[in-house]
């Protein structure tokens, strides 16, 4: 596609109200949201955030296409799916602040309850039921193309980054 030539990727994440960590950061890194909340800084972890898996969306669309494929012949499964490596909050961030080279404003609150310190998929069984592993597994590359992607769609779609700027006011 075009715009995957020239660098940026044609697949991205968009819904409202957001809930994922790595556009909230974007969101954040743009301007677009004043602040990113660090739920508990007190988890058994190295920088005492959760640790999280995170997927490029093309490399869960291309899961799904070969479930379906799957399915199309007449094989059901059940599987979770990731890459198997996690990443911290606060390792995200560092990342959306090295890819997009703005300062992330954060604040740290208290962990919700039922919360995991570590949520990783363990990536062996769709690897070896659909064969699929993921292309984009480095975070800066997950990072890259979702600012990418998120920085295209509020340039050139004025009208969306207004409502956003509103929904963002009542919010």
């Amino acid at each position: 596609m075009l715009a995957e030539r020239q660098g940026c990727p044609s697949r991205g994440e968009d819904h409202f109200p957001e809930t994922h960590l790595i556009p909230l950061v974007i969101e954040a890194a743009l301007g677009r949201r004043s602040t990113v909340d660090i739920f508990g800084t007190d988890s058994p972890t190295p920088d005492g955030t959760a640790i999280g898996d995170y997927i490029h969306v093309t490399d869960l669309a291309h899961a799904h296409i070969l479930a379906l494929q799957q399915l199309e012949a007449g094989n059901s499964v059940l599987l979770n799916l990731g890459t198997g490596h996690g990443y911290s909050v606060r390792k995200v961030i560092a990342a959306v602040q090295t890819v997009t080279g703005r300062t992330v404003p954060a604040r740290e609150t208290p962990r919700r309850a039922g919360d995991p310190a570590v949520l990783v998929a363990a990536a062996g069984r769709v690897a070896e039921k659909l064969g699929w592993t993921p292309k984009y597994s480095e975070l800066t590359e997950i990072v890259r193309t979702a600012f990418q992607w998120h920085k295209a769609q509020v340039e050139a779609r004025p009208r969306l980054r207004m409502t956003f700027e509103r929904h963002l006011e009542l919010a």
